[in-house]
């Protein structure tokens, strides 16, 4: 577990929520509710992944895995805002887009270090 950087994990967790806020709040103001909810959906697989990609890029081992936790981290601090309310189908959806998008940026990283060997 010591090879895992907890401090960077948690800002990028923080960072892509903050992102995904920063999206969501300007959509459903110009677009609406609904236009806004799946704007958000889509800001949950991509914040994540560019958040788990600067995360992912000074670890030097477990590079997917520190990219979902980003995304478990954006997770833990959304269920926080809410404090745990039922949510829409999808928003929980959405939750997994953000490990999803968490991880992928991981392995973007990871594939592009075996390339450069």
């Amino acid at each position: 577990m010591i090879d895992i950087r907890w401090v960077r994990i948690l800002i990028g967790g923080f960072l892509s929520e903050l992102a995904i806020i920063a999206v969501f709040i300007p959509a459903t103001v110009l677009l609406g509710e609904r236009p806004g909810m799946y704007v958000a959906v889509m800001a949950s697989l991509i914040m994540p992944f560019l958040f788990g990609m600067w995360t992912a890029h000074r670890a030097k081992t477990r590079l997917v895995l520190q990219g979902t936790l980003v995304g478990a981290i954006g997770i833990l601090i959304y269920i926080g805002l809410t404090r745990a309310q039922p949510e829409p189908l999808l928003y929980i959806f959405a939750h997994f887009l953000i490990l999803l998008g968490g991880a992928t940026g991981g392995y973007v990283v990871q594939v592009r270090r075996w390339r450069a060997i």
